[in-house]
């Protein structure tokens, strides 16, 4: 979810009830702590809640040193992402390439563990292919070394985001383990969510996908996790006030140059129901100004009304 989840999306799930967000991916490559990148994804202190960040590498001692970083600048949870299937990420043996090396996982962990006073998280998938799913070992691993809760995507490193998330994995390693174990993957709505849960026996459930365009899911899922019964959609009305406040955020976040460029892909999510034909998507992708940008969308929304 990196280039994805930066503070302002978190804020807005937050808002919507997600009890817990994770920064963006950063590296544990000191080199680039520095560049305008990795700076907008460190302001930590500037986060409500629980702060909490994922860091991604593949050498026990920088990621120690990038852990420590993070909680000096205000981590309140490092996160260890060995979940990553992106090949940028794993061709530097990070992320996901890492569950083919037990004894390095076993490193890595022990080292963040032993560098920080705040608790260590860990996200992983179910194995590296479909052949050698040793998400349990793996489990088994950060429980013995520290991790104090384990995130479980329900894909391999292999699979990326291709066919379907299966669940058995998650569930025999939530057997296998007593710390807390979140179930990730093709969690699209409240009863999935409520499925999920029920079958894998997990603590918690994580979202990422199925929450781009859709902050609001999270209060659709805590509401029926609750009660049992479905919310009714967002009104269009709704969803204008949330994406104009969702985009000037961006603009904020990045400066308008950036800003207004990064702003196209979350307005797509928000518009792929009420612009199935992908006109007005098309237009707005065309626009290189911020204002003119809110200006647009607007003008959409108000013709979308009116209709």
């Amino acid at each position: 979810m990196a280039g994805v989840t930066d503070h302002t999306f978190r804020e807005l799930c937050r808002r919507f009830g997600a009890a817990l967000a994770v920064s963006e991916m950063l590296s544990s490559n000191p080199l680039v702590w520095q560049s305008e990148k990795s700076q907008n994804r460190m302001g930590h202190r500037q986060e409500s809640g629980i702060r909490s960040v994922q860091i991604a590498g593949s050498d026990p001692q920088q990621m120690a040193d990038a852990a420590q970083y993070n909680v000096d600048i205000g981590a309140d949870i490092i996160d260890i992402n060995m979940g990553c299937p992106a090949k940028k990420v794993n061709k530097k043996l990070a992320g996901s390439a890492l569950l083919q090396y037990p004894e390095l996982v076993e490193q890595i962990v022990r080292a963040v563990v032993d560098a920080v006073q705040v608790p260590v998280t860990l996200k992983i998938r179910t194995g590296w292919d479909t052949d050698n799913r040793n998400g349990v070992q793996i489990a088994r691993i950060a429980e013995d070394n520290g991790i104090q809760a384990l995130a479980v995507h329900g894909r391999t490193k292999a699979c990326m985001y291709k066919g379907e998330a299966e669940y058995d994995t998650i569930r025999a390693i939530k057997q296998s383990v007593s710390i807390p174990v979140i179930a990730n993957g093709d969690i699209t709505g409240p009863e999935k969510a409520r499925y999920v849960l029920d079958y894998t026996g997990a603590d918690a459930i994580m979202i990422g996908r199925a929450a781009q365009g859709r902050p609001w899911i999270f209060r659709e899922v805590v509401h029926y996790l609750a009660t049992g019964d479905k919310l009714a959609p967002p009104a269009v009305a709704e969803v204008r006030q949330i994406m104009l406040e969702h985009v000037q955020g961006l603009h904020q976040l990045y400066g308008e140059q950036a800003g207004y460029r990064i702003a196209r892909k979350h307005v797509g999510w928000y518009l792929a129901e009420h612009d199935a034909l992908g006109v007005f998507r098309s237009e707005f992708n065309g626009i290189e100004c911020a204002k003119q940008q809110l200006d647009a969308l607007n003008d959409y929304f108000h013709q979308l009304a009116a209709t």
